[in-house]
């Protein structure tokens, strides 16, 4: 049985580990126990797992499945950055009597080389998100699908590690060094005017300033054939992100846009510094007016990556293409 993490201020009812796995059978053998001593218990159970896997955990369940809920991981969590508010505490938060029981796996094989920075920071972000809360989040980890990067850093960002040999405590244990190590400059893209590429220097908070952002905003979207749904969202997305600028960034933000291979991208600069990880990341709480802006933003974009550094702060947002 996994226990609670002992700290230097003393034991910490939040459990985090990680379990590594080989195949079907090694997957079930490690999940589904941990899902059915969270029911014998009466422990609200939530699983979020990719969907092959989701299938697998509801067909060996069979009828304990209805009581368990349920979510296919490359919905709810394909933005990294919506797992923690939209996911893991959305379900922690209906259930603060009593101890919950999660098993959540946003990291698999599939994720992009883009995704992958923000899925490892998640992972990390976990242990401040969830301290001195009453909470179990087991992390599942396909050893033979991903590579020896994805392993070391969940070694890293989980203080227990489990496999078929059972269970020890990790000694890589830093998840701190996991959020800076990879906030990093993000990747320059080649701007061409077959990219539709737009950037606005100095957007400011003068209404004809932000409404000129959001035409070119709404006109770069629709060029890169997004659904008119996903067109508002990314006007609402820019204008929350240029609000921020105005707001804590120096007054103003350089806004670019430009098309990539499958959807759009949207940044916005400034001079501000973004000093707390878990920005737009906490839910909001009952009748919040302010503070929601990130928020907002991981729930509408398919990828959020930041990187803030001594020149100020840059937030990265990608849109994916979607059937009309």
């Amino acid at each position: 049985m996994v226990k609670a993490t002992t700290t230097a201020a003393g034991t910490d009812p939040f459990v985090h580990p990680a379990l590594f796995y080989r195949g079907p059978d090694d997957y079930l053998a490690g999940t589904v126990p941990f899902i059915l001593r969270g029911l014998e218990s009466g422990e609200p159970v939530a699983v979020s797992v990719p969907g092959p896997n989701l299938e697998l955990l509801r067909t060996a369940l069979g009828r304990d499945a209805e009581r368990v809920r349920l979510l296919d991981m490359t919905e709810e969590g394909r933005n990294p950055g919506r797992i923690i508010p939209g996911v893991l505490r959305a379900f922690a938060d209906d259930h603060t009597t009593r101890r919950v029981r999660i098993i959540g796996e946003p990291i698999w094989a599939e994720r992009s080389e883009l995704e992958y920075p923000a899925c490892a920071q998640h992972e990390a972000l976990i242990n401040h998100a969830f301290t001195g809360r009453e909470v179990t989040i087991l992390c599942p980890y396909d050893v033979t699908r991903l590579d020896a990067r994805a392993l070391s850093d969940a070694e890293a960002t989980h203080p227990v590690l489990i496999d078929s040999t059972g269970e020890r405590a990790s000694t890589g244990y830093d998840p701190d060094r996991i959020i800076t190590g990879y906030n990093t400059p993000l990747p320059v893209p080649a701007p061409t005017e077959s990219a539709g590429y737009s950037i606005l220097d100095a957007v400011t908070g003068e209404a004809a300033s932000l409404a000129h952002a959001r035409a070119v905003a709404r006109d770069q979207a629709r060029r890169a054939g997004l659904t008119d749904d996903q067109v508002a969202d990314v006007q609402l997305v820019v204008a929350e992100l240029l609000a921020n600028s105005v707001d804590h960034g120096g007054g103003q933000g350089r806004l670019g846009i430009w098309s990539e291979a499958g959807g759009l991208v949207c940044e916005v600069h400034d001079t501000g510094r973004l000093t707390d990880p878990l920005a737009g990341r906490r839910p909001a709480a009952p009748g919040q007016l302010r503070g929601r802006g990130l928020l907002l933003v991981n729930h509408l974009s398919d990828l959020v990556r930041v990187h803030t550094g001594p020149q100020g702060t840059t937030i990265r947002v990608c849109f994916t293409t979607k059937r009309h």
